[in-house]
C-alpha cells in the first residue's frame, strides 16, 4: 500500500488520532499561553516571590524528560493517590506544565530587559503608567516574543506523540495500530510525518517570518 493508499483506506482512525491530537493541543497551548503569560507578568513585578519560584520551576523542568513526567503522573501517583484519571487529562495537564513555565520564563525575561528608557521617555511626554504599558511596552514586548512563542507551542504539538504511551488515543497511537494491522512501517510513519509537516511547517515559517519583520534589538547600546 501506499501513503495515498493508507490515507484513504484508513482515513477514519488517522482523522479521529488527528482531532484528539488538536484538541490536546488546544488545552496545552491555551494554558501555557494565558497561565504563563500571567505568571510571567507577576513574576516580572515580584521578583522574589513570584519570579524566582517560577524560575525554579521552569529550570527543574527542563531537567525532567516529558515520557518520565508522564508515566510518573499516570502509574504511581494515581495508584498511590488511589484514582483513575483519563489519560487525556493526565497527558494535557503535564504537558500544560512544562509549556507554562516554559512561557513564564519567556515573558518574565522580556519584560525584566525592557529598556527602562522608553518608560522614562513616555512619562516625560506625560503618559500614565496603562498608557505607557498598552501603547509602548506591550507592543514592543509582542514583537520580541511571538517568533519565539510559536516555536515554542510547535514543540509543545511534537510532545503529544510521548501521550500514546499512556494510552491516549492521538494520531501517533492511531498510526501505531494501523501499523500493527497491515505492518507497512515506512509508508505509515511517513503519512505521520507528512501531517506534522502540514502543521509545524506553517506555525514555524510564521515564526521565521516574524522574527524578521518585526524583532529589533532593543538593547541599550
Amino acid at each position: 500500500m501506499s501513503i495515498i493508499d493508507i490515507i484513504i483506506t484508513y482515513r477514519e482512525g488517522l482523522l479521529a488520532g488527528l482531532l484528539v491530537t488538536l484538541k490536546l493541543c488546544l488545552v496545552i497551548w491555551s494554558a501555557g499561553i494565558l497561565i504563563g503569560t500571567a505568571i510571567g507578568y507577576l513574576g516580572s513585578k515580584y521578583p522574589a516571590e513570584i519570579g524566582a519560584p517560577s524560575k525554579i520551576s521552569s529550570f527543574v523542568l527542563s531537567g525532567i524528560p516529558i515520557l518520565i513526567l508522564l508515566f510518573w503522573l499516570h502509574y504511581p501517583l494515581q495508584a498511590m493517590l488511589q484514582l483513575n484519571i483519563n489519560p487525556f487529562f493526565t497527558a494535557a495537564f503535564a504537558i500544560s506544565i512544562v509549556n507554562i513555565f516554559a512561557v513564564a520564563d519567556l515573558v518574565r525575561t522580556a519584560l525584566t530587559n525592557f529598556p527602562e528608557q522608553y518608560s522614562l521617555a513616555a512619562k516625560v511626554c506625560g503618559l500614565s503608567p496603562k498608557e505607557i504599558f498598552f501603547n509602548i511596552k506591550l507592543p514592543i514586548i509582542l514583537r520580541q516574543i511571538i517568533p519565539t512563542m510559536l516555536n515554542l507551542q510547535v514543540s509543545m504539538l511534537q510532545l503529544t506523540l510521548f501521550a500514546s504511551f499512556i494510552s491516549v488515543d492521538e494520531i501517533f497511537r492511531a498510526a501505531q495500530r494501523i501499523n500493527a494491522i497491515i505492518y507497512k512501517p515506512i509508508e505509515i510513519y511517513s503519512t505521520l510525518a507528512i501531517f506534522f509537516l502540514l502543521i509545524c511547517l506553517p506555525l514555524n515559517g510564521l515564526a521565521i517570518w516574524l522574527k524578521k519583520k518585526y524583532t529589533r534589538d532593543i538593547s541599550e547600546r
